[in-house]
């Protein structure tokens, strides 16, 4: 038997099974009447949203890659018990791909007059300010037929940090240090220009380092030990222009220029040395200047949280005006920027003078490791000719790393996996030498 329009909606409403007559108004109040009565109950017996209080407590910094764990506190002022669902929005760079729905929707029952945690666990895939967005609370009756729905703001931003995974490469080096330094066992002679100790000669030891008065006044042969100096000033010079947005893998290239600048501060820091920060393009993006040993790495992770490559030729001039001011006296001047010839050629070289005759200049670039992939393919003829193209932004390179070097500029060019450590060796090797 075919539904009228009213039997069909009583159906849909649940209160008629299908395929029966068709009733009349009264029958059809007098069905509802109770379903209607039900329905206004559970909507007043709801607990209101708007009076709800939120607070939220947790972690306000995270390394990316890690979790960080936001607890939002829910009270409920109102006579009635809240059950509700609630939806805790933040940026879809927070969450990993696909888990935003399971990680931001909770459940939750307040009792009258009381509180209820509930975590929203953060997973952040990219560096910067997270804050977080609305909360969207659904409240619902006994019966769950009807429900109050409201908005409600909990301030709350999580800094997303640098991951620090050349951190793996510390140890060694400092190993490194401590043997520059004399600490251990292993002694390396004529290295740095301050005086450590004396000891006894043997066989092999650089005769030049025999100090003859010692001698003198003893029955053995004496050497002096060095160790490098310390209290040197380093300032890392980040370029955070056009060239520092290129994709090298997963990630733009002031990134792994990032990462290998906080190995370097960390080692310098535990040399004794002062590390100094200055991102720049065409403006002051971020400024580190003063801290002690035990502050400059959290510093520096903090200031570079924020940085993002800018799409603008980076100001040459106006970036070795500002090196200049903030390194007044002989320093290690670090730039981790490009070695792309045009920026270097028509930039850098016609102001690099104005650096190397005050300060040490030492210049860290990525390299690509796809150029390196495509320079040894071979077997068909678009293999080779993407060979040959690798070949030549290779020796391009080489070229302007050449030049840089005839300027007296020490250049570090390895791939995003190496440069940390290639410049924490190249920094090891200034220091060595007496250079800094």
């Amino acid at each position: 038997m075919a539904l009228t329009g009213r039997a069909a909606l009583l159906a849909a409403l649940g209160s008629l099974p299908v395929g029966i007559w068709e009733p009349s108004w009264t029958g059809i109040l007098a069905v509802n009447a109770p379903l209607a009565v039900a329905c206004a109950c559970d909507f007043a017996l709801a607990a209101p949203v708007r009076r709800l209080g939120l607070t939220r407590s947790g972690d306000t910094s995270v390394r990316l890659g890690d979790t960080a764990d936001v607890t939002l506190t829910v009270t409920n002022p109102s006579r009635r018990p809240l059950r509700a669902r609630l939806r805790d929005a933040w940026p879809p760079s927070t969450w990993q791909p696909g888990t935003e729905t399971t990680a931001s929707r909770h459940r939750l029952t307040v009792p009258p007059g009381e509180r209820r945690r509930v975590t929203t666990r953060l997973r952040p895939t990219r560096r910067g300010d997270r804050q977080a967005d609305r909360i969207t609370i659904r409240s619902y009756g006994p019966l769950g037929l009807f429900s109050r729905q409201g908005t409600h703001k909990a301030p709350w931003t999580v800094r997303v940090l640098p991951p620090f995974t050349s951190r793996k490469h510390l140890p060694s080096k400092l190993a490194r240090l401590r043997e520059l330094d004399g600490r251990t066992s292993v002694l390396t002679r004529g290295e740095g220009t301050e005086f450590d100790s004396l000891r006894e000669y043997v066989p092999g030891d650089d005769t030049r380092s025999i100090d003859w008065r010692a001698t003198a006044r003893q029955t053995a042969v004496a050497v002096r030990t060095w160790r490098p100096e310390r209290d040197r000033h380093i300032l890392l010079v980040l370029d955070t222009g056009r060239t520092s947005a290129g994709r090298v893998g997963d990630a733009p290239r002031l990134d792994a220029s990032m990462d290998a600048a906080l190995l370097l501060a960390a080692l310098a820091s535990r040399a004794g040395d002062r590390v100094d920060l200055l991102a720049y393009d065409r403006k002051v993006r971020a400024l580190v200047q003063g801290r002690t040993a035990g502050d400059v790495l959290p510093a520096l992770v903090s200031a570079m949280a924020t940085l993002e490559p800018e799409l603008v030729e980076t100001n040459a001039r106006g970036l070795t005006a500002t090196a200049l001011r903030t390194s007044p006296r002989r320093s290690l001047i670090v730039l981790l920027t490009t070695l792309d010839a045009a920026p270097i050629e028509e930039g850098l070289l016609p102001v690099l003078s104005q650096l190397t005759q005050r300060h040490t200049v030492l210049l860290a670039s990525v390299a690509d490791p796809h150029i390196t992939e495509m320079a040894k393919a071979r077997g068909n003829v678009d293999a080779v000719y993407q060979a040959a193209a690798a070949a030549q932004a290779q020796s391009e390179r080489h070229r302007t790393a050449e030049q840089l070097r005839r300027h007296g500029v020490t250049v570090v060019d390895a791939t995003p996996d190496d440069l940390a450590p290639a410049l924490a060796d190249a920094y090891l090797a200034l220091k060595a030498a007496g250079r800094l």
